[in-house]
């Protein structure tokens, strides 16, 4: 016993208590696991006071193990019960108006001088993403705005704007501009002369409106930052575009077209965000189509077929609001649409009928002016809404099925090059270069989505002498060493050659990529062809896996940043088509963005985006306000009148799918544009019974309401708005309303605007 030695007995009945308390704890662990949550810092702890001390902190210590294990399993419980999430970054997501003046404006697409806006179908919105780390070390930024293409003078104001309110946060290198294309909204922010001159110059209210819209909807994005996750999906989007220039593309090599079931990108790309909590944010999807449903004889300012898409979606998730309201924003952006076109009924000569799809897309007679494509349905408006409707259908299941997580870190990267001069190595013993800006005679034709004028044709490999001409006196002859480096291109417009008042093409142009993990958005300055988009793709993507960024997602955003025009491959630049007389950087175009946005990519897979060049950063030009829009002037009434009274009545009984119909006393819409960063034109109102008031119902972004504006003589003018019932319209009592303003001169030359409205008599809409 001197020597502390223990007895068989003692032995056994250590061992045995041992047992116990291992039993005791493994017990402890498989009840707790299953406990719900409870308060664990007022819970007694369980081991006896009369323990030694060294045997309760002995105890003590495995019971805070203990409390750890059930607090992390309780947490995960509870997640899966409250649909919880784990978070990968910080999402932010904003909607803002950007639809600027809807009268008077040229609008900017068809560069057609007779289309100018008299009026509103569907309100122009900038939709921005903000996706952070979760420590919120990296920012990128998306931005898809309902307008024709983003402008080098835009983007910059933009920047300029970002800059001064939240300095080095958002910059060049992580904010991409994208425009939808849609051709009917208003035109008129371009400060390089081309553009200008197609736009009645640099029109102020136009460009702000934009501006504004855009920062705001930054602005909205950023002050509503979650935790939360991204999904990714694709699928097929069938019967909404074909190839309007299949005979260029039938240039490209056999066994190149061979690898695809058909002459246009098919495939969406869908981009699905919600929160931690499982609450939806919005979805950027791209799909490549021209918004041009809506031809060159519409006046109406609208988003087209992928506004449409936009509007329906958002209807769909943010139930009970109006157009333009509620939380959830969808983005329907383009990608490389440049030879797309959503008229799948294909060009028919309009004069006759019959089928004008050939290599000059002319007609026996009326020649190229009469070939023009349409459909599916039986105007644009029908049109541009089965199209729309087709886009979001699928968008909708690709959204509904995503699976498929985004996961990684987030990098940017860009460059500004000066694309007049970029020396492209094709081989090791082959190195071409890009030319100075040039557009060519068939530029001047037109698409069968929007013809062009006078004589020109598409697919025109020799110049004319009398237009060449005319060019020579007026604008000067192209030089040798231009002429020579775009061939077989004839040049029309030798615009890199031309700087007077104002350069007329942009040399500095943005090259970017953004990777928001394994997806990799790549922004290109203009629009890319169908076979040149691939060939974009593919490249990108090797450059990926070739430095240990495999299985990498990559979609062309198009119309991004600075435009220039179109970008065809190396073959279908050789028939000069449309889109190949508009690839304004001659014939080694794509190969060259190709090489510089392989350069890109392989930055950001090595980590080594530091040592990118800056490169030549583009110069805002000082324009001014020269403009060729009619001054506003003071707004006048009809004896006996004034603003907003009533001219052509409503029915007093509608059913649903017919039209009301009311024309007022007017002014000029732009007025209010210059007046109110938001504004409604007319609203649709519903009469409740229970509560003796009107509710609103319908706004003028609503897609079922029209607003024209008619100029009249002496400052007169009339306003008339059209609601075309849509099925699913409560039966009840109903008025429209709308609202202007009026600019009154003053006696010491200055005016004033001042605001009206005007009201419908109510009427009835029955089910019978």
């Amino acid at each position: 016993r001197s020597k502390c030695s223990f007895s068989r007995l003692e032995v056994i009945l250590i061992v045995c208590l041992v047992l116990m308390i291992m039993v005791t704890v493994v017990l402890l662990i498989l009840h707790f696991l299953t406990l719900e949550s409870k308060d664990w810092e007022d819970r007694p702890s369980p081991y006896p006071d009369a323990l030694p001390r060294a045997a309760a902190a002995s105890w003590g210590g495995l019971w805070e193990q203990i409390k750890h294990i059930e607090i992390f399993s309780h947490s995960v419980i509870s997640a899966a019960n409250s649909n919880k999430v784990i978070a990968n970054y910080l999402l932010g997501v904003g909607r803002a108006d950007c639809t600027g003046p809807v009268a008077e404006i040229p609008l900017m697409g068809y560069a057609n001088p007779d289309q100018v806006g008299s009026g509103l179908l569907t309100r122009l919105y900038s939709r921005a993403f903000i996706v952070a780390d979760l420590d919120d070390s990296k920012r990128v930024v998306f931005v898809s705005a309902d307008i024709g293409m983003v402008s080098q003078r835009l983007r910059l104001e933009v920047l300029n704007r970002l800059k001064s309110k939240y300095g080095e946060l958002y910059r060049q290198d992580n904010v991409i501009l994208s425009g939808t294309h849609t051709h009917s909204g208003p035109g008129g922010y371009f400060q390089y002369t081309l553009f200008w001159l197609t736009s009645k110059g640099l029109i102020r209210p136009s460009l702000d409106a934009i501006v504004n819209g855009i920062v705001k909807s930054i602005d909205i994005a950023h002050q509503n930052m979650k935790r939360g996750r991204l999904f990714i999906n694709r699928g097929t989007v069938e019967n909404s575009q074909i190839n309007r220039s299949p005979f260029s593309y039938n240039e490209n090599p056999a066994s190149e077209r061979s690898r695809y079931s058909s002459n246009t990108d098919k495939e969406m790309v869908m981009l699905k965000m919600v929160d931690e909590d499982g609450q939806e944010l919005g979805l950027i999807s791209w799909f490549a189509v021209h918004p041009v449903s809506m031809n060159n004889t519409n006046h109406l300012v609208n988003s087209d077929n992928v506004g449409y898409a936009s509007y329906l979606f958002e209807q769909e998730k943010n139930k009970g609001m109006l157009p333009g309201e509620g939380s959830f924003v969808a983005a329907f952006a383009s990608s490389n649409l440049g030879d797309v076109s959503p008229n799948t009924k294909g060009p028919f000569c309009v004069n006759t009928g019959e089928s004008c799809n050939n290599t000059q897309s002319t007609c026996p007679v009326g020649g190229a002016s009469m070939c023009m494509a349409m459909g599916p349905g039986n105007d644009i408006f029908d049109s541009t809404r089965i199209i729309g409707q087709n886009i979001y259908l699928k968008a909708k299941d690709l959204y509904e099925k995503a699976s498929q997580e985004v996961t990684g870190p987030l990098s940017s990267a860009h460059q500004w090059v000066n694309m007049s001069d970029v020396s492209v190595e094709l081989n090791a013993t082959h190195t071409v270069k890009t030319c100075k800006p040039a557009l060519g005679h068939s530029f001047a034709a037109g698409t069968t989505d929007g013809v062009g004028a006078f004589n020109f044709t598409q697919g025109s490999v020799e110049g004319d002498p009398f237009w060449d001409e005319i060019r020579d006196q007026l604008l000067g002859k192209p030089s040798n060493e231009t002429t020579a480096c775009h061939k077989p291109k004839p040049i029309l417009f030798s615009t890199g050659e031309m700087t007077r008042p104002h350069p007329w093409h942009p040399d500095i142009v943005d090259v970017q990529i953004t990777a928001i993990g394994s997806l990799a958005i790549v922004a290109v300055p203009g629009e890319f062809t169908t076979m040149s988009g691939r060939r974009l793709r593919e490249a990108v993507k090797r450059e990926f896996d070739s430095h240990g960024r495999p299985r990498m997602d990559v979609v062309i955003a198009g119309l991004c940043n600075v435009y220039t025009h179109y970008i065809t491959t190396y073959e279908e630049y050789q028939v000069q088509r449309y889109e190949a007389a508009s690839t304004i950087y001659g014939p080694h175009t794509l190969s060259a963005y190709i090489q510089l946005y392989r350069g890109l990519a392989r930055a950001i897979a090595t980590n080594t985006v530091q040592d990118l060049p800056r490169g030549p950063e583009p110069l805002i030009f000082n324009i001014g306000n020269v403009t060729l829009v009619p001054p506003l002037t003071a707004d006048r009434v009809p004896a006996n009148k004034t603003f907003g009274d009533v001219l052509q009545e409503v029915r007093q009984q509608y059913r649903v799918r017919e039209v009301a119909e009311v024309t007022f006393v007017g002014a000029n819409p732009r007025n209010s544009a210059e007046n109110a960063t938001e504004h409604n034109f007319l609203t649709v109102e519903r009469y409740a019974n229970t509560s003796g008031s009107w509710h609103v119902v319908q706004n003028d972004a609503s897609w079922d309401t029209r607003f024209y504006w008619t100029k009249g003589l002496f400052g007169r003018s009339n306003v008339t708005i059209e609601w075309h019932i849509p099925h699913g319209t409560e039966p009840g009592i109903y008025r429209i309303r709308y609202f202007g303003h009026y600019k009154k001169k003053l006696s010491n030359n200055h005016s004033v605007s001042s605001s009206f409205e005007g009201t419908s008599s109510a009427f009835e809409i029955t089910t019978l």
